[in-house]
C-alpha cells in the first residue's frame, strides 16, 4: 500500500522539476543527493530526511514550502 502524504510530496517535487525543465539526474546533482533518491521520492517510495528535503527546494530555487502544500 502506498503512503498517500509521502507520493503526494514525490508529485509536488516532479511537478516543480518538470516546471524548471529540469531532469532527474540534474536535479540529483544540483541537490547534491543520489539520481535513486529523486527517482524513489518522485514515486513515493521514499520518507526523507529533512535535511534532503531543504537541499532539493534550494536546487528547485523555492521555498520548502512549496513542496510540502502539494498544490499542482
Amino acid at each position: 500500500m502506498r503512503d498517500e502524504l509521502l507520493f503526494k510530496i514525490g508529485q509536488s517535487v516532479r511537478y516543480l522539476r518538470m516546471q524548471r525543465e529540469l531532469s532527474q539526474e540534474e536535479l540529483a546533482f544540483r541537490a547534491g543527493l543520489n539520481l535513486n533518491s529523486i527517482s524513489m521520492l518522485e514515486r513515493g517510495l521514499n520518507n526523507m530526511k529533512i535535511k534532503n528535503l531543504y537541499q532539493i527546494a534550494a536546487a528547485l530555487e523555492v521555498d520548502i514550502n512549496e513542496i510540502l502544500i502539494c498544490k499542482f
